[in-house]
């Protein structure tokens, strides 16, 4: 058993915890028409550059979950805060374009980690906590990208370079990282020894629960990566009116996850999710026809309504399913991660495939994609969840 007071501590580290993972992607996606510009690549090309990341987070997947479960996802995380205050300074080195591509690779290795151990953690706590309490877990990473993105814009318009901001957000990821070190669940929270030469199979489910994930996931990382560049390129936006697509989109994010919990409980996961695609892939659709930076607005803003809640429903199952139908076969650390991973896959190969149809159709017909997909997870959540 844990002490209350281990358990506030560990509450309020993850939240923080969540709260600068956001911070980090958010000032990333700030600066991304700025990597197009300063290195003079077309979309197509930043698009196979994102991907990149996408093989990073692939890299990171399996030993992070495996990682979480043998020495418990406290531990994992609190190292993989300090890991993550390197991620986006390394990215902003940006000596040249093949460095460009290594650094990507590098970023999504580093982030990743820091994402599947803070989700496993919070799963456990939730666990502890016997109480619906992850969707407020992820409305503080969307406080963090709504926080960083603002931020990026604004450091944007006042010319300040690359370099120097990504220096100042790994500094200030760092500080919080060596100030919330002792505050997480000690390994035995969620620790599963794991035999050496034991053959696991994973249960189908939580392959199932993650690629419902992506769908929605899939849709975040489009949204966060393009659109600045739709914007700004296609609608020619100033820099810090580019901004704002992503901005309003963190805003639905925080108010749809802060409200993820009650609604779920009130109304059940089902019925959430079924019109959470249906809000977010008519309302992106609807603003990509309007043809103007307003309809990117409003397309982005009801698009983040629509799958904020999606991911924490599903790592929230996840832990739910280990602890009460795999005990003993799956540790919720590893289906929380498995989950977090493959729908966190959706995040990062989303910006990269954008990238390529855009080559063929153009970026703002290539944004149906995930309006597509969002309407999808909405009509399949039923047969998934219930």
């Amino acid at each position: 058993m844990f002490e209350k007071d281990e358990f506030l501590k560990a509450r309020l580290a993850i939240l923080i915890s969540f709260l600068i993972n956001g911070f980090s992607v958010g000032n990333f996606v700030s600066r991304i028409p700025d990597f197009k510009y300063e290195l003079g690549i077309s979309n197509g090309v930043l698009g196979a550059s994102l991907f990149c990341a996408s093989i990073g987070v692939l890299a990171a997947l399996r030993p992070t979950s495996r990682a979480a479960a043998k020495y418990g996802s406290g531990p994992v995380t609190t190292y993989a805060a300090f890991t993550l205050a390197l991620a986006v300074p390394f990215v902003g080195l940006l000596f040249n374009f093949f460095w460009f591509l290594f650094s990507l690779f590098i970023y999504g290795v580093l982030s990743s980690i820091h994402d599947l151990s803070i989700n496993a953690h919070a799963a456990a706590l939730e666990n502890k906590a016997g109480k619906r309490v992850m969707s407020r877990f992820h409305a503080m990473w969307s406080i963090g990208g709504l926080t960083g993105g603002a931020m990026g814009g604004v450091l944007t318009s006042f010319n300040v370079s690359i370099l120097m901001h990504a220096i100042g957000v790994g500094c200030f990821i760092f500080l919080v990282a060596l100030f919330t070190r002792n505050w997480f669940l000690p390994a035995e929270a969620d620790q599963h020894l794991i035999e050496k030469h034991a053959k696991r199979k994973t249960p189908r489910r939580f392959l199932i629960l993650g690629l419902l994930g992506l769908c929605g996931s899939l849709g975040e990382g489009a949204a966060s990566d393009w659109g600045g560049v739709l914007a700004r390129d296609t609608f020619e936006a100033s820099a810090l009116l580019s901004a704002l697509p992503y901005v309003f989109f963190s805003a639905t994010m925080v108010i749809g996850r802060l409200s993820g919990d009650f609604l779920a409980h009130k109304f059940g996961v089902v019925k959430l999710l079924t019109w959470s695609g249906f809000i977010a892939g008519i309302g992106l659709t609807a603003g990509l026809f309007a043809g103007n930076i307003y309809g990117v607005i409003i397309g982005w803003l009801l698009l983040g309504i629509g799958v904020s809640t999606v991911i924490p429903m599903m790592i929230s199952a996840t832990g739910t399913l280990a602890n009460e139908k795999y005990s003993g076969q799956v540790s919720a650390a590893e289906g929380a991660a498995l989950v977090t991973g493959v729908a966190y896959f959706g995040f990062v190969i989303g910006p990269p495939l954008i990238g390529f149809i855009s080559e063929i159709v153009t970026l703002r017909w290539a944004m149906l994609l995930p309006a597509v997909l969002a309407i999808i997870f909405g009509l399949s959540a039923k047969k998934v969840l219930s």
